[in-house]
């Protein structure tokens, strides 16, 4: 009965959903209906959580964590689509920087540091790991290499400004397509090739009623609409609400709008974690950011030709240095194989000196 209470217990906070409808359609301050539609997030995250587990325990963790990052990355796609009609391409590239820091760093050391108070030590699929660390390190390097094209040309640029904005943008697709074709190859290895790394082990299983397939499947897809409904009021007041709560668009793109779309992997991860299943926690964070790098940036880039707004992929040297600092410090977590509570503090005090830094940056 406890643990059902546990479960069930941020259901509800279901209120806020139609809370944030009626804020919106009654033209309320904006910040109400940012609050209430980025609080509405969090039940239906557990709702996709509680599948996605559910899935896993079938299918494996390489599975069950490629579709909590899929489904949980869905809010953050959508936040940025509708970021994009609206030309705010600053913003949908702060959320991307956002949610890759965000989840290796904030959502992979509340997991890390929630099981390891139950568990001396978590042990997880080394190979696994280090080889989600390397796809990490290629995004970072994929992010980098714009930056320093624009640097590197930015005195030539002066004198021809038209052709180097060609030249960034065209650099900025075909990286896209590399990155998107990575991901498909790494699905392939994650999926098939290399299946038996990605099973995952637990010591301890789940003593609530196993969920049919079906049943979890349509739970995802209910939660995936809400959570995309809710996103879109959010996107509507994101702007208003930044300005309201004094912080810049850069802070709120890459701390607040990051945090509310990948709530979806926050409750799930730590779950999973606090059931000493760290291969599925590990994939749910490391996966997400991947895929947001690997196939979620490289997708808003095509979409971005297509609403008639182009986004590249040059992101401030501030953000390329966080991301790479932040790739960087999970290499190292991931080398050994195994994780205590001390690492998840360490990647969580990272995490909190960038919010820091962002939050004091000018403008």
């Amino acid at each position: 009965m406890k643990k059902l209470l546990i479960e069930h217990g941020l259901d509800v906070l279901l209120v806020f959903i139609p809370l944030a409808v009626v804020f919106h359609f009654t033209h309320q301050p904006p910040l109400w209906t940012f609050i209430a539609s980025g609080v509405a997030i969090i039940p239906l995250a557990g709702w996709m959580g509680r599948a996605t587990e559910s899935l896993a325990e079938k299918l494996g963790a390489g599975i069950g964590g490629l579709l909590n990052a899929t489904f949980g990355n869905m809010a953050e796609m959508i936040i940025a689509f509708q970021a994009l009609r609206a030309g705010q391409t600053e913003i949908v590239k702060a959320s991307i920087t956002g949610s890759i820091i965000g989840n290796i760093l904030l959502v992979l050391g509340l997991s890390i540091m929630a099981g390891g108070f139950k568990y001396k030590n978590q042990k997880f699929n080394r190979t696994a790991a280090s080889m989600s660390a390397t796809l990490m390190v290629l995004s970072a390097i994929g992010l980098l290499i714009p930056a320093v094209f624009h640097f590197v040309t930015q005195d030539q640029a002066k004198n021809d400004a038209a052709s180097f904005q060609r030249f960034e943008a065209e650099l900025s697709v075909e990286i896209a397509v590399i990155l998107f074709i990575v991901y498909i190859l790494s699905l392939i290895f994650s999926l098939r090739t290399h299946k038996d790394l990605y099973l995952g082990t637990s010591e301890e299983h789940s003593e609530s009623v196993p969920m049919k397939t079906s049943r979890a499947i349509i739970l995802l897809l209910v939660a995936t609409g809400l959570i995309a409904w809710m996103s879109e009021l959010l996107v509507h007041a994101v702007e208003p609400a930044s300005k309201a709560l004094g912080m810049t668009p850069l802070f709120v793109g890459v701390i607040i709008v990051a945090v509310v779309g990948n709530a979806a992997e926050h409750s799930t991860a730590i779950l999973v974690a606090m059931k000493n299943q760290m291969d599925l926690a590990f994939h749910i964070a490391v996966g997400s950011s991947m895929q947001i790098a690997l196939f979620v940036a490289p997708v808003l880039v095509f979409l971005s030709y297509a609403v008639g707004n182009p986004m590249n992929l040059l992101f401030s040297p501030f953000e390329v240095i966080t991301v790479g600092l932040a790739v960087g410090i999970v290499t190292v977590v991931a080398v050994d194989g195994e994780s205590n509570w001390l690492e998840g503090v360490l990647l969580l005090a990272v995490y909190v000196i960038f919010a820091l830094a962002f939050f004091f940056l000018p403008a």
